[in-house]
C-alpha cells in the first residue's frame, strides 16, 4: 500500500499513527500554495536486492596448509582417533565369534548371545556394576535386557566393540538404541541416533512419541526439531493418534506444547505489525523527500518559481513526485483548503517535515518555519505525538540506510520542539 490521501477516500497513513483534534490541529491559510499528495506509483521495495554485496567465499584449505597438516608431528590425543579399518574389523570378528566370553547378553524372549565382560565395562560406565552382581559360580555374568527388541540389543552389544552399526538396522531400531545409549551412557551411539532422527525420520505420526522419548534421553536436539515441527503443522499434528494418548497421560507436556504455538504466533503478529508500521514510516518519508525536491528543485510541471521547468520527460528518481504534483493541483481548485481532509493531511505532512528540518531560516518548503513556531504554542501531549512519529521516522530510514544508493533530500533531525 503506498502511501497516499485519495480524493475519493478518507483511510491514509496519519490516520493511522495519530489523530490530530480539532481545537489543536492546524488549518491553512487561504493563501497558501499546497495541497495534498496523492501517489499512484507503487512504494518502494523496503530490501532492495541489487544494493546487497555478495557474501566473501569461504574458507578454503591451501595446498601450503596441507602440506603443514602433513608434515606436523601428531598430537597422542590426535594419533589415538586414527583407528585402522583392520583393527575394526578385527573387534567386530571378535564379537560375533564370542571367543573367550564369559557374559551371557538375554533378552525377553529366552534368546541370548556371548559378550566379554571386561569389553563391554571399558565401553560403558554402568556396566561394571551390572556385571559384578550377576556373576554365578562359574564366574559367568548374566546381562539382562528387558522389553527391547533382541536385534536392538544385538546391535547395542556390537556398537561397543566396533561403533559399527547396519544402516538398515539403524532405521528400523533407531529409538531402542537411543534408550539404550542413554541408559548405559554410551555418548557416541547416542549421537548416531541423534543424527539418524534428525535426517527426516521424524514424521508428523510419530513426532509426539519422539518427542516424549526425546526428553526422558536428554536430546535437546531431537526436542527442538520435534517441537518446531508440532508448532510448524500443528494443525495437523494434533489430530493425530500420539498426540490424543499424550493428552491422557502427559498433560503437562500438552501445556507446554500449547503455551509455545501460542508464543510463535504472538511473535509473528507482533512481526507483522512492526513491519507495517516500518514500511508506512518509510513511505512518510518519501513523501516529505518528494516535497523537499519540489520545492527545492523543482520536477515536471511544479517548482520553484525562479527555475525553468522542462515537463515530465524522464522518471523521477522520488517515487512519491507524482503523487505531491497532483496533490498541488488538487489543492489550486479546491474551494474548502480549511475543512478539506485531504488538505488537512497535507498539512500534517509538512508538520512533519518541520519537526525534522533542520533549516529553520533557509527552508524552501512553505510554512515549515511558521510550524515551528506554532509547536511552542501547543500542548505537550501534541508535541510528544509529532517528536515520536518523528523519531519513528528517522528510525526506519536508518534501517535502511546500508541498503539505500539514493541520498537524502534533506538533512534530518529531530528538532527540539
Amino acid at each position: 500500500m503506498a502511501y497516499s490521501v485519495s480524493t475519493h477516500g478518507d483511510d491514509d497513513t496519519f490516520s493511522q499513527v495519530l489523530d490530530m483534534g480539532e481545537e489543536e490541529s492546524f488549518h491553512a491559510p487561504a493563501d497558501a500554495n499546497l495541497a495534498l499528495f496523492q501517489s499512484t506509483t507503487p512504494p518502494p521495495a523496503m530490501f532492495s536486492t541489487k544494493n546487497i554485496p555478495k557474501p566473501p567465499p569461504l574458507p578454503c584449505i591451501t595446498n601450503y596448509q596441507r602440506l603443514q597438516a602433513s608434515t606436523r608431528k601428531p598430537s597422542i590425543s590426535s594419533s589415538s582417533r586414527l583407528v585402522p579399518k583392520e583393527t575394526v574389523e578385527t573387534w567386530d570378528k571378535l564379537f560375533k565369534q564370542g571367543n573367550g566370553a564369559d557374559t551371557y547378553v538375554e533378552v525377553d524372549n529366552k534368546s541370548y548371545f556371548l559378550a566379554h565382560s571386561f569389553i563391554l565395562a571399558a565401553a560403558s560406565p554402568v556396566m561394571p556394576q551390572l556385571l559384578y552382581g550377576t556373576r554365578d559360580k562359574k564366574g559367568i555374568a548374566h546381562l539382562k535386557f528387558l522389553g527391547v527388541p533382541y536385534e536392538a540389543v544385538y546391535m547395542f552389544i556390537r556398537f561397543l566393540y566396533s561403533s559399527c552399526y547396519e544402516e538398515e538396522e539403524m532405521n528400523k531400531f533407531v529409538l531402542p538404541l537411543l534408550v539404550l545409549s542413554h541408559c548405559y551412557s554410551v555418548p557416541s551411539l547416542k549421537r548416531v541416533c541423534v543424527e539418524v532422527l534428525d535426517q527426516g525420520w521424524i514424521n508428523k505420526e510419530n513426532v509426539i512419541d519422539v518427542l516424549q522419548l526425546a526428553r526422558s534421553c536428554d536430546a535437546t536436539r531431537i526436542c527442538f526439531v520435534c517441537v518446531s515441527m508440532v508448532i510448524k503443522d500443528f494443525k495437523s499434528i494434533s489430530s493425530t493418534e500420539g498426540w490424543k494418548v499424550m493428552t491422557r497421560t502427559d498433560p503437562m507436556l500438552e501445556q507446554e506444547l500449547l503455551e509455545a504455538v501460542v508464543e510463535v504466533d504472538a511473535r509473528k503478529q507482533e512481526r507483522r505489525r512492526k513491519l507495517e508500521e516500518k514500511r508506512m514510516y518509510l513511505e512518510l518519508y518519501e513523501a516529505m523527500e518528494a516535497l523537499v525536491h519540489i520545492y527545492r528543485e523543482g520536477c515536471g510541471t511544479i517548482g520553484p518559481r525562479h527555475k525553468a521547468l522542462k515537463g515530465r520527460q524522464n522518471m523521477c528518481k522520488f517515487s512519491a513526485c507524482k503523487g505531491v504534483e497532483g496533490a498541488l493541483r488538487h489543492f489550486l481548485g479546491c474551494k474548502s483548503r480549511a475543512s478539506c481532509p485531504h488538505c488537512k493531511r497535507m498539512w500534517q505532512l509538512i508538520q512533519l517535515h518541520s519537526s525534522l528540518c533542520d533549516r529553520f531560516d533557509s527552508c524552501e518548503v512553505p510554512l515549515c518555519r511558521n510550524f515551528k513556531e506554532q509547536m511552542k504554542k501547543i500542548s505537550k501531549r501534541e508535541v510528544s505525538k509529532w517528536r515520536l512519529l518523528a523519531e519513528n521516522v528517522i528510525t526506519a530510514k536508518n534501517s535502511l540506510r546500508p541498503f539505500s544508493s539514493r541520498p537524502s533530500a534533506f538533512n534530518i533531525r529531530v528538532t527540539e520542539m
